[in-house]
């Protein structure tokens, strides 16, 4: 399983290869550098700009920076002027040792377009290190009849300069026995080897003290000596000889402390003192001696610390065996360390940026590097990203990678992606690194707001308080930050008659709609009216909404009567036949309300009358009918005081007057005079007449009063009963005596209407008139409607019209 994970990694990485490899990531041009170690920070080490032939502005537009192998900021780029300047104080020493050149490999990364420009810095040696050797004193031990011409190795002094700043000679103060001799070793290190220029005389001469000068070659040289004593012994002639001379092992560098690593082994002819052999390094340095332990007696080397492949791959020890006598022979053993897969990928993050817009092109995000300090197949390593994520991977050159983002990121979807980089080694055990990328992606303005409804519809009452709140409008947007900041406003009415600035208002932040002042259901009923809402973004979006606000009516207007007219100076009496039979129509009151609805249901009540049960009101049709025959009894005048209600709430009510004149006829009603200043035309003509009509009347009346006395009182009381039923007697209003009672009733019209009717006196025919109905101001579209029903009320009074 965890094979085929590898091959699929391996086999995207070479897909990304083709797909970029004919990218140019990288500078053509390769630049080498110097600088003196030791060199105070700021240092001027070149003009990045004219090396790479960029001009100053390029620098700082394209985000040129320094990236070391090590991840260490030596280098300081001086984006404004292009000049590559140290950070910190270089000690050769300490970046790299014995190693001659010490060079520092580094590259400068630029975006827009991406390009990587390799370079090195080498750093020049200065020789503030003196030869130092190890031993303060050198113990010799030389059999007296050791040949002329013998040598004798001694141990190199150490320097830490290196080149020209390293030891470069060895002297020895003059003397008659020994001189100094130079050799090289493979690696062209200078050893001191000791001439032996005359034969030793341990009888006249057991020990000699020379002083061993090493010298370098700085300018001006420095110096470090070292005491050789020389102990001049007795005869020792065999000398020790190892098995072999060089001995090679192989140890892994993860072996633990006190591991053995090899053993040595040398045997001598002699016997006694001179066979006892004592094992010990030569001309060892400080890390072999930290790093290694040998026994003096067994020959046996051991570690004393953990090895370390990346600092250090091999290592070459020079052993001594010397016997009792003073002789001694020397071997080397070489050491090769093996690499473990000890060390995890590392990866070197050299720019990140966290945010990406939405709808962007592809977009670098991240430029980073991957390092493994391992070697072979250790050393080896993939690096991947989470599948079904928006970004890839793309591999340029020297280990480096970027991290970037596809087309078209959508922050609605997703705001936010959390990005794990996982480097995996092929090594045995594999090793992995992950780094954690979190990526926001920034809005952008591409949603516009939406309402929660198309349309909306606000009802108010009407007579409402001025600044009531009748509704909200509410919107939304995907958006966030300013782009998602709504604000509210009314657009100009289609109808240029609307007065809509003075009708409503809306709060532009919450969307709150406001009446200004009172609406009236009679002048405006319902209107329309568009709502925007806009974002903050840049361009802003809107969008827009219909609002339908609906006037709810209230009952705030009292029934009007039409009929019977209240405001005649006399009014127009009715005319009742005193031979009509109970049912008939006497007249139709005819009133109207400027409400709708239930508030305009009207209907009708009689609350008083001069004659009680006379007469009866239709509850919703107004019609006023005799409810019994007339007899003689029955006053000559009537006065009827009906209410008409609305069914409002609370109910509103107006009240009118009928006068009802009893006649014998139509053809020669009695009608009361015109109050005329002066005598009308023809009136001399008529008052014989009317002189006998008067007296005709008052003698009808006495003979009437005379029978109605006849009676009895039986009749009379049953007449006081009725009396007090009615509420009282009295003299009427308008000069008519009767008696009034309260009747109740309740019903409704559906129409009104009002018509002027009269008896017209004056001349000798008095005849009964209808004049033209008298229609009220109602809306223009009901007109042709209330004419036609006008026609059918009037036909149904059964009125002749002249």
């Amino acid at each position: 399983m965890e094979a085929g994970r590898l091959l699929c990694l391996r086999q995207r990485q070479v897909l990304f290869l083709f797909l970029f490899g004919g990218v140019s990531l990288a500078g053509s041009g390769f630049g080498h550098y110097s600088v003196t170690e030791e060199a105070e920070k700021g240092s001027f080490v070149v003009n990045l700009a004219k090396d790479l032939g960029l001009e100053d502005w390029e620098l700082v537009a394209r985000g040129a920076r320094v990236v070391s192998d090590d991840n260490k900021q030596y280098l300081l780029l001086n984006s404004q002027t292009g000049d590559l300047l140290t950070n910190e104080k270089l000690d050769r020493e300490k970046l790299c040792g014995p190693t001659e050149p010490c060079v520092l490999h580094f590259q400068i990364l630029m975006d827009n377009p991406f390009q990587i420009y390799k370079a090195e810095l080498r750093v020049r040696d200065i020789n503030d290190h003196s030869p130092v050797f190890r031993d303060k004193e050198t113990v010799l031990k030389i059999l007296e009849n050791t040949a002329e011409g013998t040598t004798f190795q001694l141990e190199r002094a150490q320097d830490s300069d290196g080149g020209l700043n390293g030891i470069q000679n060895y002297t020895i103060n003059p003397n008659s026995f020994f001189h100094i001799k130079i050799s090289y070793s493979d690696e062209d290190i200078l050893y001191p080897e000791l001439v032996l220029d005359r034969a030793l005389d341990r009888e006249k001469q057991p020990e000699l003290s020379l002083t061993l000068t090493a010298l370098d070659g700085g300018s001006p040289p420095r110096s470090g000596t070292t005491a050789i004593r020389i102990v001049v012994l007795d005869v020792n002639d065999n000398a020790p000889q190892f098995s072999q001379a060089i001995y090679k092992t192989r140890v892994p560098e993860d072996s633990p402390v006190g591991s053995f690593i090899a053993k040595v082994s040398a045997g001598d002819e002699d016997v006694g003192v001179n066979a006892d052999i004592s094992y010990s390094f030569f001309d060892a340095s400080e890390d072999i001696r930290t790093t290694f332990h040998i026994d003096p007696f067994s020959g046996e080397i051991a570690l004393r610390v953990m090895l370390d492949y990346e600092l250090v791959k091999s290592y070459k020890i020079n052993i001594q065996a010397m016997d009792g006598g003073g002789l001694s022979a020397r071997c080397t053993v070489l050491v090769e360390v093996l690499d473990t897969n000890d060390n995890p990928p590392e990866l070197i993050i050299s720019s990140l940026s966290n945010n990406v817009a939405e709808n962007s092109p592809e977009t670098i995000l991240a430029v980073f590097r991957i390092k493994d300090r391992d070697s072979g197949e250790n050393g080896k390593t993939v690096c991947f990203i989470q599948d079904n994520l928006p970004f890839v991977l793309k591999p340029s050159v020297e280990n480096f990678y970027t991290l970037v983002s596809e087309s078209g990121l959508d922050r609605e979807s997703q705001a936010e992606y959390n990005i794990t980089i996982t480097v995996t080694d092929l090594g045995t055990p594999r090793r992995h690194t992950q780094h954690n990328l979190t990526v926001r992606v920034a809005d952008v303005n591409d949603n516009a707001p939406a309402f929660s409804q198309p349309a909306y519809t606000l009802r108010v009452r009407e007579n409402n308080s001025p600044a009531l709140h009748i509704g909200t409008v509410r919107a939304t947007d995907a958006d966030a930050g300013a782009n998602a900041q709504l604000t509210y406003s009314l657009l100009p009415p289609s109808d240029p008659h609307l007065p809509l600035a003075s009708l409503v208002a809306i709060n532009p932040d919450t969307g709150q709609l406001f009446a200004l002042r009172a609406l009236d259901y009679e002048a405006l009923r319902a209107f329309d009216f568009q709502v925007r809402a806009a974002d903050r973004g840049a361009p802003a979006l809107s969008s827009q909404a219909r609002v339908r606000v609906l006037v709810a009516d209230a009952n705030d207007h009292a029934p009007v009567v039409l009929y019977p007219p209240q405001n005649a100076s006399a009014p127009c009496p009715e005319l009742l036949p005193r031979a009509a039979e109970p049912g008939y129509l006497l007249a139709k009151v005819v009133a109207v309300d400027g409400d709708a609805g239930q508030n305009a249901w009207l209907s009708y009540r009689l609350l008083q009358a001069t004659e009680p049960g006379l007469f009866g009101v239709g509850a919703h049709s107004g019609e006023v009918r005799t409810a019994r025959p007339l007899s003689e009894r029955d006053a000559p005048r009537q006065r009827l005081l009906l209410l008409v209600r609305d069914h409002g709430e609370p109910p509103l009510s107006a009240s009118v007057a009928l006068h009802v004149l009893l006649v014998d006829g139509f053809s020669q009603p009695y009608l009361p005079p015109p109050e005329a200043p002066g005598r009308a035309p023809g009136a001399g003509a008529d008052e014989p007449l009317t002189v006998s009509l008067v007296g005709a009347l008052a003698c009808v009346s006495a003979l009437l009063v005379g029978s109605l006395l006849a009676l009895g009182a039986g009749r009379l009381c049953r007449r006081g009963g009725a009396a007090s039923a009615g509420g009282g007697s009295g003299p009427a209003e308008g000069g008519v005596a009767g008696q009034l009672l309260d009747v109740g009733g309740t019903g409704t019209l559906a129409h009104g209407y009002r018509y002027e009717v009269c008896l017209a006196g004056g001349s000798g025919t008095n005849e009964f008139k209808f004049l033209k109905p008298t229609l009220p101001n109602l809306p223009v579209q009901d007109t042709g409607r209330n004419i036609g029903e006008n026609e059918n009320f009037r036909n149904s009074l059964g009125f002749n019209v002249q």
